[in-house]
């Protein structure tokens, strides 16, 4: 980016005569400036702003075909961004290098230029072949400034002035030197918010690829028979329309699963909004579903968009659906119907186009039975259901999202366990779960916490995980101090047995113990060490 001469305050001192300016032209050109401040001032979409500015300089004081050329930094080449009166195909002509006529002079050097007549100066290009001269009743003069930020030039304003003997081109050249003071403040000021507004939209993008990536179906973690159907239901609804209702117990991750339809959906370009209809208190959730308008109750300062609003051309997952009040059942079925609703408060229907995925831990038949739910509600949710299993019925998934919140959790916590021991494994593989998923999450992280092993181990699980019986049902009560020494002891041996294959030598050594110990300690737990010989 060229610098801006240091002399060009000394160097336009010259220009500067109030004395001479007749007190007309005095009111005109305050009256152009406090116009062009203001326009500048409250504009959000620059070139539109600068086209106002040109068409006030050619109203007020009769400066024509006015452009603002702008200096792209990156390849040194100057463009018209916005010209007055010019055609577009004339605007599209007027790019120049760098030092290139007069326009490019006054970039390169930051200083203005004066042509008193346009037909007699070789330099003028005529670039945008917009000046017919020889048709003109006299001669078009041709003022250039530059437009500075600091010590750097960013681009020149021009206009072309008809010959007058009212006005001097001294006091127009003074007056466009201050416009262009204006004009560069309110370049740099938008071009800082459209480069945050950019940056914001690239780093939108960014996330929503990602997510979309993270909830590809084939991402999803389960191989047993059940999840595989879930899966396949998935895919086949995704793409359409249809409102969608996820059933399952707390913890299965059913939002998991409807971030998963939205992300491979039409829709995945427009907003997931989810929403916990049980974490709303009863007297916000129509508030927050439809939102209001201002003064509509108490504590209303302004008006507030509500999540169905917020969800237009997205998808909006309406989670613990059967704790939803009656009177709000009765709102959202006409939003399902009818494609629009009112805010609190409000009296002007929105229109609103989203995709609906409800879910629900409770049995929503039982809650119709007893009044608790809407018959017509529960069959406009109930298009396309979609049954997600509780953990404790697919037990072939659990080794395979224990083994990824480990490795997630290791990652997160900077910590470098490479596996479960065999015990651990059995520990996970025998709970019954009723937490699920999320239960499984948890726990794991908290053993991964606590872990400094490279190997995550039955005593670093919760106790009730250590406290496993072959009957899920069946009470437990907690482990003895020996009970639990000898489980840890029996895990050890266990793993170091894996590890050497059975062989009880290298297992001695491996725990750092006698070889005599070691055949004492699998005969106490009743080991068979053939099947360590075999493999697992």
């Amino acid at each position: 980016m060229p610098r801006r001469s240091s002399n060009l305050a000394q160097d336009t001192t010259k220009y500067i005569s109030s004395e001479s300016i007749s007190h007309a032209r005095q009111i005109d050109e305050l009256s152009c400036l406090y116009e062009v401040s203001t326009t500048l001032s409250n504009c959000t979409n620059l070139k539109d702003a600068l086209f106002k500015v040109l068409d006030i300089l050619a109203k007020r004081l009769g400066l024509v075909r006015g452009t603002v050329t702008l200096l792209n930094p990156d390849s040194s080449e100057l463009q018209i961004e916005v010209a007055h009166g010019l055609s577009k195909e004339a605007k599209k002509r007027g790019h120049y290098k760098l030092g290139e006529g007069i326009t490019g002079r006054v970039v390169a050097t930051g200083e203005p230029i004066v042509i008193p007549n346009i037909k007699k100066d070789s330099r003028f290009l005529n670039r945008t072949r917009s000046r017919r001269t020889d048709k003109d009743a006299g001669p078009i003069s041709f003022i250039c400034v530059p437009i500075n930020h600091g010590n750097f030039t960013i681009g020149a304003l021009s206009v072309d002035r008809y010959s007058s003997s009212e006005v001097s081109l001294e006091d127009d050249l003074r007056l466009l030197i201050i416009v262009s003071s204006i004009i560069a403040q309110s370049v740099i000021r938008l071009h800082e918010a459209n480069k945050e507004k950019q940056l914001l939209i690239s780093e939108n993008r960014t996330l929503k690829m990602a997510l979309k990536e993270k909830y590809q179906v084939g991402n999803l973690i389960g191989n047993s028979s059940q999840m595989l159907e879930v899966f396949d239901m998935i895919t086949r609804v995704a793409d359409s329309n249809a409102t969608v209702l996820l059933r399952g117990e707390s913890g299965t991750g059913k939002s998991m699963i409807a971030k998963a339809i939205h992300f491979n959906s039409k829709h995945a370009k427009g907003p997931f909004i989810s929403v916990n209809c049980s974490a709303l208190p009863e007297s916000l959730i129509e508030s927050e579903l439809f939102g209001h308008e201002k003064g509509a109750f108490t504590g209303a300062a302004q008006r507030k968009k509500g999540q169905f609003e917020l969800a237009h051309k997205g998808t909006i997952f309406l989670d613990e659906i059967g704790d939803l009040p009656l009177g709000i059942q009765v709102k959202l079925l006409g939003v399902i119907q009818e494609k629009e609703f009112q805010r609190v408060g409000g009296t002007r229907p929105i229109k609103v186009d989203c995709r609906i995925i409800a879910a629900t831990h409770k049995n929503l038949e039982k809650a119709m039975e007893k009044g608790e739910f809407r018959e017509d509600l529960y069959y406009r949710l109930n298009v396309f259901p979609i049954f997600v299993p509780p953990l404790r019925e697919r037990k072939t998934d659990i080794i395979l999202l224990a083994e990824h919140f480990l490795e997630k959790f290791s990652k997160e916590h900077g910590k470098r366990i490479k596996r479960f021991s065999r015990t651990a494994l059995d520990a996970l593989m025998q709970y019954s779960w009723p937490g699920n998923v999320r239960e499984l999450q948890n726990y794991i992280e908290r053993a991964v916490i606590i872990c400094d092993d490279e190997i995550l181990r039955m005593h670093h699980l919760p106790s009730n995980l250590q406290l496993f019986d072959e009957d899920p049902d069946a009470p437990s009560t907690r482990l003895s101090f020996e009970e639990a020494v000898a489980n840890f002891e029996k895990e050890l041996i266990i793993e170091a047995l894996t590890e050497t294959k059975g062989n009880q030598t290298k297992a001695a050594k491996l725990l750092n113990t006698s070889l005599r110990v070691i055949n004492y300690k699998v005969k106490k737990y009743k080991i068979d060490t053939s099947a360590f010989k075999k493999g697992f």
